[in-house]
């Protein structure tokens, strides 16, 4: 496998390449990436609602929704969060803090229309009438839940909950095939799951399959509108996965495997270290 210090390097790599993407293909790869967290959103939400204990239906949830992140690796996307690891290759001097900027704001897009047009297909397809519309009652109570709850408690699971999603990601470039990537990033976003943890661009789905169904199914919805949707959920929970993904895991090991430290060694005697730090793993 490769080791931190490998990952820490090629992020550097791949951050260059996020960024030199056009605008147009950061956006359409976002749209992807917002489908396939989407789709699992799909999943995750219709195993759990056919279980009555509140326990066992977490776990199933939380043991499918990884398929999302799973897709977005393998398939080859552009995920908002993920991308949070920029913060790397910045840190490195290898990217402006504009590209950087502007990679976020086109793929989040990108994510948000992706993520929406599942939810319109879900609902217009009535895939929530499963159940006797019980999965549609269920949708519209998990986008109310998400719109009210308070801004600190949103941004709060909103750290960690990208602390885990870019700690799956790192994990899964240190493996070097296809199974090993998709087993080592399964359990970090199990976790943030099973603990309710907050992930923007899975509440993009949650919160307008929940709109789209209270309006097609005539399901009250008390404080669900567009308004709670983007600044009582998505703003506070994507500021707090900003702080997760780039402050905790992205400067993070940016400063325990690339930072060098003025005045104790030269650059070639810390790079020479760190190679051989990297030839035990």
């Amino acid at each position: 496998m490769h080791s931190p210090f490998e990952i820490a390097q090629n992020y550097v790599e791949i951050g260059i390449h996020k960024v030199r993407l056009s605008a147009l293909k950061m956006f359409v790869l976002g749209i992807f990436a917002g489908i396939f967290i989407a789709m699992a959103g799909v999943a995750a939400t219709t195993i759990a609602v056919t279980i009555d204990n509140p326990t066992f239906s977490r776990i199933l949830s939380a043991a499918i929704f990884p398929a999302g992140l799973s897709m977005v690796l393998i398939a080859g996307s552009e995920l908002f969060t993920g991308n949070n690891l920029i913060i790397i290759a910045l840190l490195e001097r290898k990217v402006t803090l504009f590209e950087m900027l502007k990679n976020w704001l086109f793929v989040f897009l990108g994510n948000l229309l992706g993520a929406i047009l599942i939810s319109a297909l879900v609902v217009y397809g009535h895939t929530p009438s499963l159940y006797q519309n019980a999965l549609a009652e269920n949708m519209v109570t998990i986008a109310q839940a998400k719109a009210s709850l308070p801004f600190m408690d949103a941004f709060i699971r909103g750290i960690l909950c990208n602390t885990l999603v870019c700690l799956a990601v790192w994990m899964s470039f240190a493996a070097k095939n296809v199974a090993g990537k998709m087993m080592i990033s399964y359990f970090p976003i199990f976790i943030f799951v099973l603990c309710g943890f907050e992930h923007s661009i899975a509440n993009m789905y949650y919160l307008f399959t929940g709109i789209f169904t209270a309006a097609e199914y005539q399901i009250p919805a008390e404080g669900l509108n567009l308004f709670t949707a983007f600044f009582g959920n998505l703003f506070p929970v994507t500021l707090g996965n900003i702080v997760g993904g780039c402050g905790i895991i992205g400067f993070g090991y940016w400063s325990m495997y690339l930072m060098r430290t003025p005045g104790s060694h030269t650059s070639k005697e810390s790079e020479q270290e760190e190679l051989q730090h990297a030839e035990e793993y």
